[in-house]
């Protein structure tokens, strides 16, 4: 039974420092993520992906945090400077940026084990007991103290969070975890095409999270290890998990819910039917991930904006929107907004219906357009007269892309319009 009095785990958090593994290219997200890193990228109306695993470690009590970026990391720098920067090193305290920076090779990082190789002299600065290794680019709430507790009370030299996901949802796409009784992992697969089902429930299984927890010096030891090996790709996943089980003490913590009453939410909003369709979700009457429980707050850069102002209440222009999220600076002008998700600074203008769809920052909608089902990147200038979304042929012959679930993305290049502002 984990013991989770505060004393007990905030000593855990204290002596622990987090790294975020922040420098993913997320290449099913194409144009997406094109001129940004899949951690950058805006999620639930107001937030960037990062900013979960962050709030997590400050809600959890982790306040010494490196960022590893890496792919086109300008836009994530940039929000962790302005969102994030004011910790105090002074008090044991503070969320640093770790840019690939060739310390202990002439190669930028390799795998993420090599990632966090290369930072190990920042690591040892800290003197932590444990490190824990955060992936940056899903969208969850989780209390890492529980999972360092476990972890702590089972001896363990590594310990893998892990949820439970339908087998045909991990083939390809998440390393596999085989436990005993008492969850010490006897068997683990890198995103196998066949996933091993759990033994009580053949149609699910149990997913590696991409969240480690290991005792300091045997991280240190494995990463060292590691580094010798020319045949090995320097990946936690591939290459360190399956070559420890045999002989260490490596265990699996079974992901729950910071607030105990509500099922796990974990997502890896890689693809972009997965990306809309996590944002979509959100303006349910009761979704699953709860972004206004003041219990576990999700922090962010806070830009400072006017409320979202609805104009027009003519029997033919009105400006209204339901089952939606609108973000401050927004202006519904005339429009309307129907299940959908409007990121800050976004402006509608007259007789335009907007259905199921996702928009970024600043994009600006025409008049009479209708858009069904779409990302609208940051930025764009929808003309007058659009449709989008109501003719897949169509949008393809556009140049916009149609994914296989129905889902329309819209880039300002697409439109032929200037890039920049990520």
């Amino acid at each position: 039974m984990t013991d989770s009095n505060a004393r007990y785990v905030s000593r855990l958090t204290r002596d622990t420092y987090a790294i975020i593994l922040a420098g993913g290219r997320g290449s099913r997200l194409y144009e997406l993520t094109e001129w940004r890193a899949k951690p950058a990228l805006f999620f639930g109306g107001k937030f960037r992906i990062i900013d979960f695993p962050l709030s997590n470690c400050i809600n959890s009590g982790i306040r010494r945090v490196g960022v590893v970026t890496q792919y086109k990391a300008h836009s994530l720098i940039k929000h962790l400077v302005r969102g994030w920067g004011h910790f105090k090193k002074e008090l044991g305290e503070g969320i640093e940026i770790l840019p690939a920076s060739q310390r202990y090779s002439d190669n930028w990082y390799q795998g993420t084990a090599d990632a966090v190789y290369q930072n190990v002299d920042i690591i040892r600065g800290e003197i932590p007991t444990n490190v824990m290794i955060l992936s940056g680019d899903h969208v969850y709430r989780q209390d890492y103290g529980d999972m360092l507790a476990f972890h702590t009370e089972h001896h363990a030299d590594m310990t893998v969070s892990c949820f439970v996901v339908p087998v045909k949802e991990a083939a390809g796409g998440f390393g596999v975890v085989q436990v005993d009784d008492n969850y010490r992992i006897i068997g683990f697969e890198e995103k196998p095409a066949n996933p091993k089902p759990l033994p009580n429930d053949p149609t699910m299984c149990l997913a590696s999270m991409g969240n480690y927890t290991f005792r300091t010096e045997f991280l240190y030891e494995q990463l060292r290890a590691d580094s010798k090996n020319l045949q090995s790709d320097h990946d936690f996943g591939k290459n360190i998990i399956p070559s420890i089980i045999k002989d260490n003490k490596v265990y699996a913590y079974r992901f729950a819910d910071p607030v105990k009453t509500k099922k796990a939410y974990w997502k890896d909003v890689g693809t972009l039917d997965s990306y809309w369709l996590a944002n979509i979700e959100l303006t349910t009457p009761t979704p699953q991930l709860n972004l206004y429980d003041p219990r576990w707050p999700i922090w962010t850069f806070q830009e400072q904006l006017p409320p979202a102002k609805f104009v027009f209440n003519d029997d033919d222009r009105r400006g209204y929107a339901v089952d939606s999220l609108v973000s401050g600076g927004c202006i519904i002008s005339g429009s309307k907004i129907v299940q959908s998700v409007l990121y800050s600074n976004v402006r509608t203008h007259s007789y335009s219906t907007i259905e199921e769809s996702v928009l970024l920052p600043e994009v600006d909608v025409g008049r009479n357009c209708h858009l069904r089902k779409t990302i609208i990147d940051r930025g764009c200038h929808i003309p007058p007269g659009t449709n989008i979304g109501l003719d897949a042929e169509a949008d393809r012959a556009r140049g916009f892309r149609v994914t296989e679930g129905g889902v329309t993305l819209v880039t300002r290049a697409m439109l032929g319009q200037s890039v920049g502002g990520l």
